[in-house]
């Protein structure tokens, strides 16, 4: 029997945005819990697609499925229409990011798309996870970059479609013009400053505390082994399992 990690009422609310529903345009799939659940077995154990048990189908057929979900979107589809499930404005929005140590199998793509999001850093060959959650610790954004590059250059697209009371992160989005970008925002920052800051800018450290919510999100992602180490060579592929684990995180919510 498979695995099956995907609940039938989670997949519920989720199967009617999957491609290959019924009257959806292209073949109509029989399969698409077994297909999901093949996904999340991968992630779950970190197991190389080929060792994929028969009973979820044959490896190469499930990995190029996931490869178009991946390159179509369909993931962060899901992602926003889960967000937008939320009516009300979000009362914080937290800002961080967490550095994925990558495979040395997930360099050498070949005829790399652009940017890879693979570089150096201290934690050597690695990727790095740029997020965005509410209070609830459900995300609002999720980008990737090489490990090496600094947390407040995807500030700005985080930020992106934000309508918090509060945004709360740490030193390393403390610039001035991230700060004025969430007072353009109508949101009040919620961000120590940098020691060496001039300006003794004022924070709240009660509310400051609870940006413990993302640091808890980054942990429940990578207890999937799948993403707390990079396989994936190519970005699409290794944002979609980032975007599926966590499209599992909301649901579980």
């Amino acid at each position: 029997m498979p695995e099956y990690i995907l609940a039938r009422d989670q997949f519920q609310r989720i199967e009617h945005l999957l491609p290959g529903r019924e009257g959806s345009p292209g073949g109509t799939a029989k399969d698409n819990y077994l297909f999901l659940n093949a996904i999340l077995y991968i992630l779950k154990n970190g197991t190389p697609w080929r060792q994929l048990p028969e009973e979820y189908g044959y490896w190469k057929n499930v990995h190029k499925r996931f490869s178009r979900w991946c390159k179509s979107g369909v993931f962060n589809i899901i992602l926003e229409a889960l967000a937008k499930e939320k009516d009300k404005r979000a009362q914080m929005l937290l800002l961080d990011s967490s550095v994925v140590r990558a495979h040395q199998h997930a360099a050498g793509a070949s005829s790399p798309v652009g940017d890879e999001a693979l570089g150096r850093s201290r934690g050597g060959f690695s990727t790095k996870i740029h997020a965005s959650v509410d209070e609830n610790g459900c995300p609002h954004k999720l980008f990737l970059s090489g490990g090496q590059v600094h947390d407040s250059q995807y500030a700005s697209n985080l930020l992106q479609d934000s309508a918090a009371s509060y945004v709360l992160a740490d030193k390393a989005y403390a610039s001035d013009k991230i700060v004025q970008q969430i007072k353009n925002m109508g949101s009040t920052a919620v961000i120590p400053p940098h020691q060496s800051s001039k300006t003794a800018r004022p924070y709240d450290r009660g509310l400051y505390k609870r940006r413990n919510v993302i640091e808890r999100f980054f942990n429940r992602m990578k207890q999937y082994r799948g993403v707390s180490t990079r396989y994936s060579k190519r970005a699409a592929n290794f944002l979609g399992c980032v975007q599926l684990v966590s499209i599992m995180i909301t649901l579980a919510i």
